[in-house]
């Protein structure tokens, strides 16, 4: 696993936007109009606190009182690679993030850059630790220059949570 240092090289790639992408918003109307997540658990709405609850539905911080809900997700689907975690989203629709470039509120911080393979698997070889005051653009832009990465996961650092997906200049889903 890399480190990215206070020293990194610039980006290796300017092949285009990067591209962020949150939980999709049909995804979560279903899990919301079931009432329980992919695992079964009751979908339930609290207040945020308004301490640093990441949307992963809107890519923003969650505002103190805010209607917000926790629930187990994957974002990657079915198979072996599928892992599912907590994630914090609006109890209500949410129409997503206003763009699809990195979210300012979640580009800062100590995160773990999970690198995935075309085929969908994990690159183990690439995960990089990002520390805290780093902008992660630098490290995106450095795993996704290499041909075997095609879209990485941006995850939070000790629980390692899953916060959202990028990809190099294309919209189609990860």
């Amino acid at each position: 696993m890399t480190t990215i240092e206070n020293d990194a090289a610039p980006p290796t790639t300017d092949a285009g936007p990067l591209v962020a992408r949150a939980i999709p918003a049909p995804d979560l109307d279903e899990i919301r109009s079931r009432g329980v997540d992919e695992l079964g658990n009751p979908v339930q709405a609290t207040a945020a606190v308004g301490a640093g609850e990441p949307l992963r539905c809107c890519l923003r911080y969650a505002l103190a009182g805010e209607a917000i809900t926790l629930i187990s997700y994957s974002p990657e689907g079915q198979g072996v690679w599928r892992e599912v975690g907590p994630v914090y989203v609006h109890a209500d629709s949410c129409p997503g993030p206003k763009s699809t470039s990195l979210p300012e509120e979640l580009r800062r911080g100590a995160r773990v850059l999970r690198a995935y393979r075309p085929d969908g698997s994990m690159n183990y070889e690439q995960n990089t630790l990002v520390p805290d005051d780093e902008d992660l653009e630098v490290g995106l832009r450095r795993l996704l220059g290499h041909s075997d990465v095609s879209h990485v996961h941006v995850r939070t650092m000790l629980p390692q949570c899953f916060l959202y997906s990028v990809s190099i200049g294309t919209d189609s889903a990860h």
